[in-house]
């Protein structure tokens, strides 16, 4: 089994800390290929970026190369999802509703940590679409930017940040930032519940569709794309 988890941004140290937390969860047979956009912000960190990293993500999903399995998104709250699903045939597994899925397993409501206040709304936002938001107690934000979630103030920003959550009812803790993959075993030895990674879930959630021949619905919603001309795109083939 071969699956792409796709990083959303153009930082070559956070697709290299995803790669790795991905292949931490997968099973030992199945093969892990961190890849990031060609273009595109170093970051993801509000709507305006999101939306770039978007069309970032499904370009660079037209130059892949090599067959592969399923597709784990790899940006927390992202966009871009939908067009994943209505462009490929195989699983397309978003690490947000994943995260989200795996929480509501383990507890009546769950808690996310996420790295900006600007975050939340568009976490909510995800979430909401998702079907995930009922169970939700809280969003909230480290005051972290992207590329700080690195080292001990790191990790002392995001348990903060999950106290506060915690407060509010939640019984699970969701790591609201791929980029928080790393920190998810320092987070989850100082506090009382289960910590979910979103990258670990989404690759978990993605072998098991692919164990049970299962993939995206082309029916309705996820249809493949209607042929039409769109001129420059992909940009990678223009």
């Amino acid at each position: 089994m071969r699956i792409v988890v796709m990083n959303c941004n153009t930082s070559a140290a956070m697709t290299e800390a995803i790669g790795a937390q991905a292949r931490a969860a997968a099973r030992p047979e199945t093969q892990i290929s961190a890849l990031q956009p060609l273009w595109g912000p170093e970051s993801a960190e509000g709507y305006y970026d999101s939306f770039v990293t978007a069309a970032a993500v499904l370009d660079r999903l037209h130059t892949v190369g090599f067959p592969f399995d399923a597709l784990v998104m790899a940006g927390f709250g992202e966009h871009g999802r939908e067009g994943a699903r209505e462009l490929l045939e195989v699983p397309v597994v978003d690490i947000t509703e994943a995260a989200a899925q795996v929480a509501m397993l383990l507890g009546r409501s769950y808690g996310v940590v996420t790295t900006l206040a600007r975050a939340v709304g568009q976490i909510e936002d995800s979430l909401r679409v998702a079907g995930l938001l009922d169970r939700c107690a809280g969003i909230v934000a480290a005051d972290l930017g992207v590329l700080e979630l690195e080292g001990g103030a790191a990790v002392d920003a995001v348990l903060a940040a999950a106290v506060r959550v915690l407060e509010r009812g939640a019984e699970v803790l969701v790591l609201g930032c791929a980029g928080m993959a790393a920190l998810a075993e320092a987070v989850a030895e100082r506090v009382d519940v289960p910590v979910v990674d979103g990258v670990a879930a989404a690759v978990k959630l993605a072998e098991s569709l692919v164990d049970l021949g299962l993939a995206t619905s082309k029916r309705g919603s996820y249809a493949p794309p209607r042929e039409k001309r769109r001129p420059g795109w992909p940009i990678s083939g223009a």
